[in-house]
């Protein structure tokens, strides 16, 4: 699975950034809601999204920890909020090729993602922390 997400990675970076309009929360919604997402940044692996109904995320770094969140439009961005952080994450996303392309628009200059994989695996998800 990683030799097809890397494959795939090289593919999208290669792709040329189109000026297009960014998707509607409604165009987001119905591309997303059932599918397990992978993300790529500069030709590397950076996280995995699965999008629920009624606008419920869970988010991982491919690290086995996943918040749970939920998204929502404001001002043609469609925005983010995790379990572990109030402040909302918006993103402006484009429909490009067969997959998506997401610009952070908190600070645009640094983040650009794109949609590398889809899948219908379960993410991996450790539980909770136990302690000793």
């Amino acid at each position: 699975m990683k030799h097809i997400f890397a494959l795939a990675l090289s593919c999208l970076t290669a792709l040329p950034a189109l000026a297009a309009e960014p998707m509607s929360a409604s165009e987001f919604e119905r591309y997303v809601t059932g599918k397990t997402l992978y993300f790529g940044l500069n030709g590397e692996a950076y996280g995995v999204e699965k999008y629920l109904p009624d606008r419920q995320v869970t988010w991982s770094f491919l690290d086995g920890k996943c918040k749970e969140g939920f998204w929502y439009e404001e001002a043609s961005q469609i925005c983010f909020v995790y379990e572990d952080n109030p402040d909302p994450q918006c993103w402006s996303f484009f429909k490009e090729g067969s997959g998506l392309r997401a610009v952070f628009e908190n600070d645009p200059a640094s983040t650009v993602l794109y949609e590398a994989l889809q899948d219908d695996k379960p993410m991996l998800c450790h539980g909770p922390d136990v302690g000793v």
